[in-house]
Order: C-alpha cells, then sequence, then structure tokens
C-alpha cells in the first residue's frame, strides 16, 4: 500500500479527518537496521566526544593537533545536500530511527501544505535531543513538501537564508531553559525570531508538539547559582545524557509528533515589535490547545505543559 492511499485510509477512520502516519507499518525495517541508524545519527555525538577525551588523555601534543584540526575542517567543509550517497544515508537513518520508537505522525489537516509554499514549523519540546523530527525530513516522503530543512537552533535571522523556500524548525535549547518531565515545559515567551522571520515572509506558523519524546533518554545536570551563570553565559545548558544500557541508543518509547493547522500571515518586510508580540501570542494559543486537543487521544491525558 502506498503512501497516498494509507493516507486516504488513515483519513476515513480518524476523528476531525487527522491523518495518521504510523511509521512501523509504513517502513519495513528490521532490529539491526534500526539500531545501525540510531547508532549513525545519535552515536556520532558520543563518538566524538570520545575521540576528544582519548586524544587529550593519550595522544603527543602534536598528533592531538592534528585530530583537532581535522574535525575543525570537517566543521567548514561545505555540505552537499543533492549528494547522492548523502541522501541515501539519511533516508535509510530517517526511515529506519522513525520506526525504532516507533514515531506516529500526526497532521491535522494534510491539505493545507502545498508544495510550492514554504511553511515555518514550531516544534515543541526540545527535550534532551529532539529525535521525533525525524519523523518531518523530507526524505521519509511522509508529509508533501519536496524540500525539508530541519534546524534546531533559535531562529536568528542569520538563519533566513537556509530556511525559506523550504520548511523551517524552530527547535532550540539555550542557557535558561530548565529540562522538566512533569510537566512539560516550552520557554517560548522570550522567542521571536523564528516568528519574525515568518512575518518578514509571509509563510504560514505550523505549531508541532511531540508527546512520549522525553521518555526516551534519562538525563542529569548539575544543580546550583553558578552552573546556572554559566550555562547561560554560553547560552547552553551543559547535560549528561543516556538511553539503553547506558549507551547513547535511546529507549525504545512511542512518540507521537502532531502537526497543526498552519496559522496564515501576511508578509510584513520589517514587522514592529507589538506585531510580532501579537503573532506570537497566536502561536503560542495555537500550541496549547494543539497539545489540550490530542493529549488524551495520544495516551497523556495527565499531562500538563506550562508556557514560560
Amino acid at each position: 500500500m502506498g503512501l497516498e492511499s494509507r493516507w486516504r485510509e488513515e483519513e476515513r477512520e480518524g476523528e476531525d479527518s487527522i491523518v495518521v502516519y504510523k511509521t512501523e507499518e509504513i517502513f519495513r525495517s528490521s532490529v539491526g537496521e534500526r539500531v545501525v541508524a540510531l547508532g549513525i545519527w545519535l552515536g556520532s555525538v558520543h563518538l566524538i566526544f570520545a575521540l576528544l577525551l582519548f586524544t587529550l588523555l593519550f595522544l603527543p601534543f602534536s598528533k592531538s593537533l592534528l585530530v583537532f584540526g581535522l574535525l575543525l575542517m570537517l566543521i567548514f567543509i561545505p555540505i552537499d545536500h543533492q549528494n547522492k550517497w548523502g541522501r541515501c544515508l539519511a533516508r535509510f537513518i530517517c526511515r529506519h530511527a522513525c520506526t525504532y520508537f516507533p514515531v506516529h505522525l500526526h497532521v491535522e489537516d494534510i491539505k493545507a501544505f502545498r508544495p510550492d509554499r514554504a511553511y515555518v514549523f514550531g516544534y515543541e519540546p526540545h527535550s534532551v535531543w529532539p529525535i521525533g523530527i525525524v519523523a518531518l525530513a523530507d526524505l521519509t516522503g511522509l508529509l508533501p513538501l519536496p524540500k525539508i530543512k530541519a534546524l534546531a537552533s533559535t531562529a536568528r535571522k542569520t538563519n533566513n537564508a537556509f530556511c525559506f523556500g523550504y520548511f523551517y524548525s524552530f527547535s532550540g535549547l539555550d542557557g535558561e531553559e530548565n529540562l522538566s518531565f512533569a510537566p512539560l515545559i516550552a520557554f517560548l515567551n522570550a522567542r521571536t525570531g523564528f516568528i519574525r522571520i515568518a512575518m518578514q515572509n509571509g509563510s504560514p506558523l505550523v505549531p508541532v508538539f511531540c508527546f512520549g519524546q522525553s521518555n526516551v533518554y534519562k538525563w542529569w545536570k548539575p544543580s546550583g547559582e553558578l552552573f546556572l551563570k554559566f550555562a547561560r553565559s554560553i547560552k547552553f545548558t551543559p547535560i549528561v545524557f543516556w538511553g539503553k544500557f547506558g549507551s547513547p541508543l535511546p529507549f525504545p518509547h512511542p512518540m507521537h509528533v502532531v502537526i497543526g493547522r498552519p496559522i496564515e500571515l501576511k508578509k510584513s518586510p520589517q514587522p514592529t515589535m507589538e506585531e510580532v508580540v501579537d503573532v506570537q501570542k497566536q502561536f503560542i494559543a495555537a500550541l496549547k490547545d494543539t497539545f489540550e486537543r490530542h493529549k488524551e487521544r495520544v495516551g497523556y491525558t495527565d499531562l500538563q505543559l506550562q508556557i514560560l
């Protein structure tokens, strides 16, 4: 059964015309393929950290410089997003990673999305790692958007050149953010960069919420005022996190990524702060509404969302 026919079946069965993509039924995947895909994708962070630690502890200074130089060079080498082998590997990772948890993608109004338009998707929560965002990648083929670029950042204006003409996902964890399991906390009141970008380009804002993402990793972070000041100074909250058997492999906990209806915006090249705040209020209200309407349906009846 193709994706299109599967969508039509789900639309007839779903309530309020909600489309539900169950990735474990759409993509064929073995246990080995899932583990390899997750290892390549999420294990890379731990691998780099282990490499740096090994370099500092066991290699002479001259060879350590070579390792650091190589890693630094890899940061600045331009990425060819259309590379055949790169896209093949990315497709393997995206599709098999989705089936591991599995990830279910819920779309309230699939017909509201046009392939010739750009959208700004506001994805919450960030959690330890916004893993559920993998279901939104264009390589999964679930959304009718041919070019999707998912960025985890604070949506500064410098990202503008990268996100438009595509899909943009805002998801950032900064130095003031406090990880929490219950209630879930979304820090949106002080964040207007992604909203301003959407207004400047006249692109619809789309509220997206992922249920279950906070359960795929366990984590620990230091406490105290000194650590908080340090986190704020570097604009990032350092944490230690682990998954299955203490490894980078996350726990296979089901995730439900819910995509709300797009909020249409008028193009405003230079929006005033009052206009930005007004749209921000609309987005927060839409995100809360999406959360409340779907939490019981996906098994999180008692979960609370707090916006700060």
